[in-house]
């Protein structure tokens, strides 16, 4: 992943992560977190150091020459607290750490040998693929995780198979939350990111916050690698770069609208593609922000029109997350195939194994496809069934499906299969919450609040979903940055992190979702009192925003539900406590 540990040394039991600061004479905090980041690593992705004692210590070798220190760790996983010191105290701290260890020595050439499987965050996943590493080398390779590499495989496959036979094809791939729908889409579009290339490619997403989220995070890594070979490059140079195969779905709309001749590109990738436009807002935007009246085609349709401009060949790959429409005109994936139906008899279809689930919403249309002359064609290997995002666990989003549907012993059944591997705790004091939060983390682990953004009767917690923040700054940037995640000032909804990951998540619960002896009950603040939301979609678009938020975190969250207020009408008692008391029965541990 990039990442060169100064010097790692095998001694007994123990391996130690030594980081020099040549000149140094202080411990920054910066410095601190990159030791504890390189443990880190080696302790979650390099099989034979799961199991061994990994101390992390950090050498400033102008500091000021000090014995006091401690040898210790706050979890069970044999990771110590980063120890600081000076270069005539190292082989004293380093005896001190073996004192403490106890276990067999470490097989040098066993641990040498050993297999090392990352799971990075999706920023890292496309900093990584953009520097020209493959999906088979960024992420986990053992038995339950090899079909992301399937996956980006057979999607390259139809690509050549369209290219070589000069047809047009679509391709729909299927995945739960977290299983690496957009890294496979990333790894496609990295793969043919030349412009002088037939196979020039396009990842193109209408999730404005991820869109930016990546373009800012490859433009910044790209000038500092830049610098770091000696050479000086502005930011604004790295950006414009990254926006030949990242770009906001809108623009490229925008794009073939204004000019009616085929794209550069032969094949685009849609992330989040259920997501896309129906007729109906389509229309109503093309008028109301175009000047276009009598626009008659979804968003699927005029996309797929676009990339039918070409007399040759071309593909489309749709990336499929199952219950992820969160906003108003979403289509889902029921409008892609009928516009294929309708206006594109002559492209070929690809479809996952597991469109017809009723998470993806495409079953009854699916019967239509029968019916034309092409036959479709399905492949197992187009659906990714294991969440990447969680490499602790992951049965976290099957124990959110469960927990959302209310099938509360199935929850109880997959809440127990996490085997404290991924811990999730409730509360009632957002305090509370916030120093578990904090505990939990170690070196530069990301952490922060997010919350639906129907929420809005968090105010008196100090919780504003309405209040303007900057996803840039709240994903990106470090621990000095009052803007940063890290803050816990700055609340996140599900339309800033849809798509993206934070190793520990705060979920605060307002009264917006609640449950009762019914079930869920969906509501919307006006003005200065709840109203009961009665239209199925917008029923179904809140319980999409709770499952977003809620399988944000890789590592482990605090669902927070606030105590009411009696003195306040719009926070009663009975809108938060029967939301508590159901999660408690499901088991989750009270904090």
């Amino acid at each position: 992943m990039g990442r060169r540990i100064d010097v790692v040394l095998l001694i007994g039991p123990v391996v130690f992560v030594l980081e020099f600061k040549v000149g140094a004479k202080d411990f920054a905090l910066h410095a601190i977190d990159q030791v504890c980041d390189y443990a880190l690593d080696l302790k979650n992705f390099h099989e034979p150091s799961h199991n061994c004692i990994v101390a992390p210590i950090l050498i400033s070798t102008a500091a000021h020459p000090t014995a006091f220190f401690s040898v210790s760790t706050s979890k069970d996983d044999n990771l110590l607290h980063p120890i600081n010191s000076d270069s005539q105290n190292l082989r004293y701290v380093i005896e001190q750490v073996l004192i403490f260890s106890d276990g067999d020595s470490i097989q040098r050439n066993l641990w040498e040998a050993g297999r090392y499987s990352p799971t990075p965050t999706i920023v890292e996943a496309a900093m990584a693929l953009y520097c020209g590493h493959s999906v088979d080398e960024i992420s986990r390779s053992d038995a339950s995780a090899t079909n992301l590499s399937d996956t980006s495989e057979r999607v390259s496959a139809i690509i050549r198979h369209s290219q070589a036979h000069g047809q047009k094809s679509i391709c729909f791939v299927t995945g739960v939350p977290g299983a690496g729908k957009t890294l496979v889409g990333l790894d496609v579009a990295t793969s043919h990111i030349d412009n002088n290339s037939e196979l020039y490619s396009v990842f193109l997403s209408g999730n404005g916050p991820l869109v930016d989220i990546l373009r800012e995070a490859l433009a910044r890594d790209s000038v500092r690698r830049q610098k770091e070979r000696g050479v000086k490059v502005k930011k604004g140079e790295a950006l414009r770069e990254v926006k030949m195969f990242i770009q906001n779905v809108h623009h490229f709309r925008d794009a073939c609208l204004q000019d009616t001749a085929p794209p550069i590109e032969h094949v685009a990738l849609f992330d989040e593609a259920q997501r896309a436009w129906n007729l109906e807002q389509t229309a109503s935007f093309m008028h109301r922000k175009k000047g276009t009246p009598n626009f008659n085609k979804s968003e699927p349709e005029f996309l797929i029109s676009c990339l039918d401009r070409h007399k040759d060949w071309a593909v489309v790959v749709c990336l499929v997350g199952g219950g992820q429409e969160i906003n108003i005109g979403e289509a889902g994936i029921t409008e892609w195939i009928e516009s294929l139906n309708r206006s594109f008899p002559e492209w070929r279809i690809y479809i996952s194994s597991q469109l017809s689930d009723s998470e993806y919403g495409a079953a009854n249309v699916l019967d239509q496809l029968n019916n034309r002359s092409i036959p479709i064609k399905i492949f197992d290997e187009l659906h990714l069934s294991v969440s990447m995002r969680s490499f602790r666990a992951e049965n976290v989003s099957l124990l959110v499906k469960h927990l959302l549907d209310i099938n509360i012993n199935e929850a109880r059944s997959a809440l127990v299969s996490l085997n404290n591997k991924y811990p999730i705790v409730i509360t009632r004091d957002l305090v509370c919450a916030k120093k578990w939060l904090k505990d939990q983390a170690r070196g530069s682990e990301r952490y922060g609040l997010v919350a639906s953004s129907q929420a809005e009767r968090l105010k008196p917690h100090a919780i504003d979903v309405k209040s303007p923040m900057d996803p840039i700054h709240w994903f990106l940037d470090d621990k000095n940055d009052v803007r940063s995640s890290y803050y816990l000032e700055d609340v996140a909804t599900e339309f800033h992190v849809q798509g993206l990951e934070l190793d520990w998540a705060c979920v605060i619960w307002d009264a917006d979702f609640r449950h009762s002896s019914q079930g869920w009950e969906p509501w919307t603040f006006h003005g200065s009192r709840w109203k009961h939301i009665r239209q199925e979609e917008r029923k179904k678009y809140l319980k999409n925003a709770y499952r977003v938020i809620l399988t944000r975190a890789r590592q482990g969250m605090v669902i927070v539900v606030p105590f009411g207020n009696s003195e306040d009408a719009t926070r009663k008692h009975d809108y938060y406590d029967p939301t508590f008391e159901y999660l408690k029965e499901i088991g989750f541990a009270v904090l």
